[in-house]
């Protein structure tokens, strides 16, 4: 007597769940990873200046005017160009607990070249009202020469 077997013969599959779970967790590997530096997005050109190059202190703050006359204080963008605006993304990027120690942190203002004037004055005047009282100005050298740190009227070192 013949038994039949009523199962339908099993037709090969490709199951591509667990690719899609290797594939995702590579993409979370290289994004938690992948630092971004913008510095390398914003191209300065720094005016130039004679003098000597100084060493500044590493814990600086830094704000920079692009030639359009936007702000990034650290890696953050301001949002508008008005001195309130400029104010507040300077605290985002200090730390809401300013206290006196944070007001003598260095800051290093680096302004393109061809920034409208008002633009570095309303960094300076949002620096100011907030307390800060060491401000150096960043340069380029003068073709030929190193490149330097200039403090503006009132630093002190």
């Amino acid at each position: 007597m013949r038994i039949r077997d009523f199962r339908a013969d099993d037709e090969p599959e490709i199951n591509l769940v667990p690719l899609i779970d290797v594939v995702l967790c590579l993409i979370l590997f290289f994004v938690v990873t992948t630092t971004f530096d913008a510095r390398s997005v914003l191209k300065l050109q720094l005016p130039q200046a004679k003098g000597e190059p100084n060493e500044g202190p590493t814990n600086v703050l830094s704000v920079l005017v692009n030639a359009d006359g936007r702000y990034f204080v650290q890696d953050r963008e301001s949002l508008r160009t008005d001195v309130e605006s400029l104010k507040r993304t300077i605290v985002e990027a200090t730390g809401e607990g300013r206290d006196h120690d944070s007001r003598k942190r260095p800051v290093l203002l680096r302004a393109d070249a061809r920034t409208p004037h008002q633009s570095v004055v309303t960094a300076l005047d949002a620096l100011g009202q907030l307390g800060f009282r060491h401000i150096s100005i960043a340069t380029a050298a003068e073709p030929g020469a190193a490149a330097s740190v200039k403090p503006a009227d009132g630093a002190r070192r």
